[in-house]
């Protein structure tokens, strides 16, 4: 089973003169998760190399058990100091991709030709795709075999306007992802702030939040088991 995980490469955080990339937990919980049940797992961004952290995902208050596993864990804090260009992913070597989140997919992922015909080939193959809290960004010009926006028609969930104005950041970011899929046509639900609550609609998975993240990841080794 091999599985790849796409971070983000953009570090800043609009016009606020701070910084993102992508949350440690929603990278850290679905990792383990996968690594722990047997899967051979790559990790790409679209410039390669050191992804930015994003330093909120580094307080206190952000913790959980995996990402303290994380911080003591040399051999994949190395790996993902050094993930490879999105550009040198074949699809065909993978099982499935899985996207964790962070703000920084709503600048870089969401318009990346690379990363959209990625997804619209795993997509094609009848492969498994993955994304948690602002990682559905990816999403929003993939398209469907048949033309249409990918998310059109199905359930979807991702991080919620209401939490996006609990966090202050409605002024910052380029669009509402929540606002921006439902205008594509998705089936868009939410649970409440901070909880977990995630969505299966045939190959798509979608978390709403850095909480949803393992829940992801195990609806995803779920659908992987279910194509052997």
């Amino acid at each position: 089973m091999k599985v790849l995980i796409v971070l983000t490469s953009h570090s800043n955080l609009g016009n606020t003169g701070e910084k993102t990339g992508f949350w440690i937990e929603e990278f850290a919980a679905p990792y383990y998760v996968l690594a722990d049940a047997g899967a051979e797992l790559t990790i790409a961004s679209p410039r390669g190399g050191q992804p930015p952290v994003d330093p909120k995902s580094e307080s206190s208050d952000a913790q959980t058990p995996a990402t303290e596993k994380f911080y003591s864990d040399n051999v994949l804090i190395d790996k993902v100091a050094h993930t490879i260009k999105l550009s040198e992913v074949n699809q065909a070597d993978y099982d499935a991709v899985f996207y964790p989140g962070g703000h920084g997919p709503l600048w870089d992922l969401a318009t990346d030709t690379i990363s959209i015909t990625l997804i619209e080939d795993f997509y094609k193959s009848n492969k498994p795709v993955a994304f948690v809290c602002h990682a559905p960004a990816a999403l929003i010009k993939v398209k469907a075999p048949n033309g249409d926006p990918l998310v059109k028609g199905k359930e979807v969930t991702c991080f919620s306007d209401t939490e996006e104005e609990a966090i202050k950041l409605t002024e910052a970011v380029p669009f509402l992802l929540e606002d921006e899929l439902k205008k594509m046509g998705a089936l868009y639900s939410k649970g409440d702030n901070w909880s977990s609550y995630v969505k299966k609609d045939g190959l798509l998975i979608t978390g709403q939040n850095p909480a949803s993240s393992e829940a992801v990841a195990r609806l995803l080794l779920t659908a992987i088991n279910e194509k052997k």
